[in-house]
């Protein structure tokens, strides 16, 4: 153990059931640093955070904190130990005053009852440090999120923290906020804290932080000084692909670029991302290229009217039209496979067919039901075009595979018959001939005419699949690629911030 490490974890094991999380993964953590933990999604962060901080227990391997082993079987017990956390979503209680957030639990006590003069008295002087002035007596849910952020970063200091762990603090703040954040952050370090930086924007690892450790699907990948690791070889690192070898990648094949066009946005945005400006031709893949915590997922809830927008136009079909809601987007002939299947996908207690003709059934509404006969010719029909399997279309999705449920899920979509079909990582955590099938089907979707948007951590299946890629990098659009331009190489220099645009 290094004479200034604070905090030293090697050979952490973790395993859940049919999954391996960690694998001989180790941590170091110094005194009076800003240390980036990255990695793209499932690669292990959120695990190694909770293995740390008490909420999950390790299966192997040894924690070491200021030269004594510690064995943290608890968040309570970490927080004694001086390990403290503040999430993307802040942990506290909005109906609570601030002074209340900040002091729950520890309050102090004369004659015996709580002393809420000091309490408030002590919050105030505790956020002056801070440089947040402030009424504590007020609700918590009356401030921002970027106050109610500085308030649990306060809170975790007040502890006595000496490690500090920010998980995606800087994801709903502006950047005056996130400025003011890294003003905190530095602060924190000069005195001492050891500062855990969880963040998918890169531009804010290479402004505030000493060192970065990459991990990847649940390994050790490295620990490298943030000052000597140029952006792109992080990325590469991360993907798992040395900067050298991205040089071979073969381009996707050129489109026309006078096909019709099926949908614009122009200067659209949500409460997620601003000023986005698209297009979306008929006959084709288009791709939304970037880092995870870029914006593609945003887009692609954009243009299904999950997140209705709230500034700039929406054209279907060369008619401005607003898409308020799913429905809407429904009757808009537009269709979206969500990222998250377990969660906005499957419904396990139904059967198949019935997951299957749920969203035909919106979109005829009430007055048109879809008769039995209707429903098991439908879902026959895509069982065999889809080749899900499955003994009968009576089967509860929850029994089969992840690759069938994503089969019958793109089924359901299919049945409605959508001009633009949105998939957001459709492959992800499927084997691979499922995948190589999904593939194939989109791609044939887009030679008989139809609009496909293809969102993917996998870059070599983006090259596959799209002829049209839009890359982005803290939820804008930088770039549009096609033909030749599109090849990993250079999609990887645009979003490391290195690549002209073209």
């Amino acid at each position: 153990m290094a004479q200034n490490d604070l905090l030293v974890m090697e050979h952490v094991n973790k395993r859940f059931p049919g999954v391996v999380a960690l694998n001989d993964v180790q941590f170091r953590l110094r005194a009076g640093e800003i240390h980036a933990l990255l990695g793209e999604n499932g690669t292990g962060k959120s695990t190694l955070i909770k293995v740390l901080t008490g909420v999950e227990h390790m299966d192997g391997g040894t924690v070491v904190m200021d030269g004594k082993p510690i064995s943290v079987k608890s968040p309570l017990e970490a927080q004694k130990q001086g390990i403290s956390t503040v999430y993307q979503e802040v942990n506290l209680c909005p109906h609570l005053t601030v002074a209340e957030n900040i002091y729950a639990g520890r309050e102090p006590v004369k004659l015996g009852r709580i002393d809420w003069r000091t309490v408030n008295q002590k919050s105030r002087e505790l956020l002056r440090q801070f440089d947040l002035d402030i009424d504590v007596t007020a609700k918590l849910d009356n401030y921002s999120v970027a106050v109610q952020q500085m308030i649990a970063i306060a809170r975790a200091v007040d502890v006595q923290a000496k490690i500090l762990i920010l998980d995606e603090p800087t994801s709903s703040l502006s950047a005056a906020e996130v400025e003011k954040l890294f003003q905190i952050m530095k602060m924190l370090k000069a005195r001492g804290l050891g500062i855990i930086f969880v963040t998918h924007f890169l531009d804010q690892v290479y402004a505030v932080t000493d060192r970065i450790t990459v991990l990847r699907n649940g390994e050790y990948v490295g620990t490298y000084n943030t000052a000597e690791l140029p952006t792109v070889e992080l990325i590469g690192k991360m993907i798992g692909k040395e900067y050298a070898a991205l040089e071979g990648t073969p381009p996707a094949a050129a489109q026309d670029s006078d096909a019709e066009e099926f949908l614009r946005l122009e200067d659209a945005g949500t409460s997620h991302i601003d000023h986005v400006s698209f297009r979306l031709r008929k006959g084709e893949v288009s791709g939304f290229s970037g880092l995870l915590g870029s914006g593609r997922s945003e887009i692609a809830r954009l243009l299904f009217g999950a997140d209705r927008h709230t500034s700039g136009k929406f054209f279907i079909e060369g008619r401005e039209c607003t898409v308020k809601d799913p429905l809407e987007a429904i009757r808009h002939n537009v269709a979206f496979c969500s990222e998250n299947r377990k969660a906005e996908g499957i419904i396990g207690d139904l059967t198949i067919r019935e997951n299957i003709i749920i969203a035909l059934q919106a979109k005829r509404g009430l007055g048109r039901v879809i008769s039995y006969s209707e429903a098991q010719q439908i879902a026959d029909h895509f069982i065999e075009e889809l080749s899900i399997k499955t003994p009968s279309a009576d089967q509860q999705i929850r029994n089969l595979s992840g690759g069938n449920q994503q089969k019958v899920l793109l089924a359901r979509w299919l049945a409605t018959d959508p001009d633009l079909l949105i998939l957001d990582e459709p492959t992800r955590g499927i084997d691979i001939g499922a995948k190589a099938e999904i593939q194939k089907v989109v791609m044939e979707l887009a030679r008989k005419g139809m609009s496909c948007v293809f969102i993917s951590s996998e870059m070599e299946e983006m090259l596959r699949c799209c002829s049209r890629m839009y890359v982005l990098r803290d939820k804008e659009i930088v770039d549009e690629l096609t033909g030749d331009a599109i090849n990993e190489h250079h999609i990887m220099q645009i979003i490391a911030g290195e690549g002209a645009a073209v």
